[in-house]
């Protein structure tokens, strides 16, 4: 019999479970299959954002959208589309129930619990295909599926999974999705604004140096090569706040490194009070990218 047989929710971060449907079930392998989920969860963040894999006689699907997964284990035979359609109410639900603050500020494991009614009935529904509330969305997540088809993880990727591999494997590059980062608030749109700014009045002052270059051999270039510099780094630092990348608060401290020394050499073009505002606008900047971070991570103090 095609059936979904237990459901959980968990915060992509750090694998937290937030809520999980209740579970009576003595069946060993679905036990077993239950413990694969616990290391899944914690690595959801390097898989695309909607997979499908067999364990033993189990099917387990998952999604994951705004910094939540949502993952299912059904029998074999239970259609893939219902499988989508079911995490798909669930993450509709959830994201309705729970605002983003509140989950990322979870530190007990089952936060949600009560989301577990929700999880309970609308498993139910879909355990019961010839009902039609089940197949309201049906033909959209089947064209959804059919336009881009779940990822299927190998035993490769069950192995990384229960920690024989500490690396991600290389062939997820251009698959997984792109982390989404924390909202962006009034201060990060502010140092951006003085960011920009400050790489435009660079980007001025390094025209008007070639144009005195080629009015006057004795103009030093290096003056020329400073202010694009410095304009490239405050630029860099507006798409690192923006986007995320690995390793994004450390290369922010690197162009506040360039910020700084292409401004000590400007010193002679500069007065102290303009040179130290550069400075300043590019340490908010810096601040603002390392406290935006990825959903359901809090800042790491000791970078």
């Amino acid at each position: 019999m095609s059936m979904v047989l237990f459901a959980s929710v968990v915060r992509v971060g750090d694998g937290l479970p937030l809520s999980a449907s209740t579970d009576y079930e003595q069946d060993k392998e679905l036990q077993e299959t239950k413990k694969h989920l616990k290391g899944l969860s914690k690595k959801l963040g390097q898989f695309p954002d909607r997979c499908t894999v067999k364990i033993g006689q189990f099917n387990v699907n998952f999604t994951s959208s705004l910094g939540v997964g949502y993952l299912m284990v059904c029998t074999e035979n239970y259609p893939s589309v219902l499988a989508f359609c079911y995490l798909d109410e669930l993450q509709k639900e959830f994201i309705v129930t729970y605002d983003t603050k509140r989950i990322n500020s979870a530190v007990r494991p089952y936060s949600f619990i009560e989301f577990d009614t929700f999880i309970q009935k609308t498993k139910q529904r879909y355990n019961s295909p010839r009902s039609l509330s089940t197949k309201i969305n049906l033909s959209d997540m089947q064209t959804e599926i059919r336009l881009r088809p779940p990822y299927q993880l190998s035993r490769e990727d069950l192995s990384s999974i229960n920690g024989f591999s500490l690396h991600t494997p290389s062939k997820y590059k251009g698959i997984a999705p792109t982390q989404m980062l924390d909202p962006v608030t009034l201060p990060g749109i502010v140092s951006c604004v003085l960011s920009v700014l400050c790489g435009a009045l660079n980007l001025l002052r390094g025209v008007h140096a070639i144009e005195s270059i080629l009015q006057n051999d004795d103009e030093d270039f290096n003056y020329v090569i400073a202010f694009f510099l410095g304009t490239a780094a405050c630029l860099y630092q507006c798409y690192l706040f923006a986007y995320f990348s690995i390793w994004r608060t450390s290369k922010s401290f690197l162009a506040l490194g360039l910020i700084c020394l292409s401004n000590l050499y400007l010193s002679g073009l500069r007065n102290v009070w303009q040179i130290l505002f550069h400075i300043a606008v590019g340490a908010f900047m810096t601040l603002q990218v390392w406290l935006r971070q990825p959903l359901g991570k809090a800042p790491d103090y000791n970078v």
